[in-house]
């Protein structure tokens, strides 16, 4: 439950926008706010079976279009790889005399991890 609620929560971040604002605001208080379907409802005015209607909806689109576009993976992966490559820059710059490299190399780690930690 906690890695589905993760992976629509980063799917919203990626295609929320495609999503008209009642939907949007409905996903974003269960997902993200953590709302309950009574505290949803009880916003909306509408019954706590609505509220699961509109989200099983929202997620469906959302899974749609990750599964056309695949953005999120995308974005996944590329998170993945630079801090693989950050790691392994780290790695050579521990055993490299130059200072001048040493700088340049320990630039790049920085700018990589603070790409990786946004």
């Amino acid at each position: 439950m906690f890695e589905k609620n993760l992976s629509i929560s980063l799917l919203l971040d990626f295609y929320g926008d495609i999503l008209n604002e009642r939907q949007n605001e409905m996903i974003n208080m269960y997902y993200n706010e953590d709302c309950s379907l009574a505290e949803v409802a009880e916003n909306f005015s509408i019954s706590r079976q609505g509220v699961r209607s509109v989200l099983k909806k929202c997620e469906n689109i959302l899974i749609e279009m990750e599964n056309k576009l695949g953005l999120a993976a995308r974005f996944i992966k590329m998170r993945e790889k630079s801090s693989i490559i950050a790691s392994e820059l780290e790695s050579i710059n521990s055993t490299i005399n130059n200072k001048d490299v040493s700088t340049k190399i320990h630039n790049l780690i920085k700018e990589i991890k603070d790409m990786v930690d946004y």
